[in-house]
């Protein structure tokens, strides 16, 4: 039995939260474990009917799950940022989920905008630290309002944080067992100090722990412009957090667009929390049409951290065929059938 709190959140968040539960459900039945669902209401109707984002006594309750299933946050009544930070960044920072783990992998049947790429070539996973550099927050205005107004962003990078970050994309690189090769993504001719901690941190720990995994650095500008030329040339990206935002983004479109990416915040010593990449789509709210895929994948990567690889790998599977054999596109309204549909698919697959 596995304890997992679910947060449907908003706009279409909840449409294909419900289908990943469905089919967590289905393969847990035929796996033989069972997962046991507490609903949380946080997100953007909470908050304009309490003004209330994320309460401390929630934040309490959450460090005892298994896990934390998102389903998206975002409100068009909402001003930007507040829901953002108040309650995603606040969760990665208070539990503590120190990597944002997303895989960039084509599907048989998905339509990628790179000419001449297939699935042999797009299947990476980027490794994004996930709770320092400009995230955390540092910095001020000093004379805000007038013309000599002065703003100061920080990114703030420590040598636990680095080291950790680091530690978890080697080992990741090691059990995917693909090329056995972490690339760098930074830039050290520009950003001479959190770079160099980067650096250095990512030889010394690579040469002494990791000896059979091969080390590359690629500068942030030239990563954007393999994974667009080449995307075959990397295994595993590890990078900060805001190069990792940015380039994740462009990891979704070239495996098929939000539709289809999915993600993890990892605390590999407590409770992680999944998601699908693409926002609440308020515009389509409430009319059944919006690809579940992503928060089905997002389902999966849930079950393999948790310990349940082979359901994991059966829910891959199904979503893989789903998308080669079944629907005629990842855009919403345009799948040729609608959210309930292509989550009954997937358990049909399984």
């Amino acid at each position: 039995m596995y304890k997992i709190a679910v947060l449907p959140g908003d706009g279409t968040g909840p449409e294909v939260v419900r289908e990943g539960l469905k089919v967590l459900d289905a393969v847990g039945e035929s796996a033989g474990f069972k997962l046991d669902y507490t609903h949380y209401d946080l997100g953007g109707e909470r908050y304009k009917r309490t003004g209330e984002v994320l309460p401390d006594s929630v934040v309490d309750e959450l460090r005892q799950f298994d896990a934390i299933y998102l389903g998206a946050i975002g409100h068009p009544d909402v001003k930007p940022g507040i829901l953002e930070k108040g309650l995603l960044l606040r969760l990665r920072f208070e539990l503590d989920q120190y990597i944002n783990l997303r895989p960039v992998k084509l599907y048989p049947g998905v339509e990628t905008p790179l000419k001449d790429k297939g699935p042999e070539h797009v299947d990476f996973v980027v490794v994004r630290e996930n709770t320092e550099g400009q995230y955390a927050g540092a910095g001020g205005f000093l004379r805000k309002g007038t013309p000599d107004e002065i703003a100061v962003q920080e990114s703030i990078c420590t040598r636990k944080g680095v080291d950790r970050c680091l530690r978890y994309a080697y080992q990741y690189a090691m059990k995917r067992n693909k090329d056995k090769k972490l690339t760098l993504c930074g830039k050290t001719n520009v950003l001479t100090y959190a770079f160099d901690l980067w650096e250095r941190a990512f030889h010394e720990i690579g040469e002494k722990e990791f000896p059979e995994i091969t080390r590359d650095y690629a500068h942030v500008d030239a990563t954007v412009m393999w994974m667009v030329k080449n995307p075959e040339w990397f295994d595993v990206i590890v990078t900060e957090n805001m190069f990792g935002d940015i380039i994740t983004d462009l990891g979704a479109m070239i495996q098929g667009g939000m539709g289809i990416a999915a993600g993890g915040n990892i605390n590999p010593e407590g409770v992680s929390m999944f998601e699908p990449i693409g926002g609440s789509a308020p515009k389509y709210t409430g009319q059944n049409v919006v690809n579940p895929l992503a928060a089905i994948g997002a389902a999966a990567m849930m079950l393999d951290t948790i310990g349940e690889a082979d359901a994991a790998a059966r829910v891959e599977k199904s979503i893989m065929t789903v998308c080669e054999s079944h629907i005629k596109s990842l855009a919403a309204g345009r799948m040729g059938y609608n959210t309930q549909e292509v989550g009954d698919l997937v358990i049909k697959n399984l």
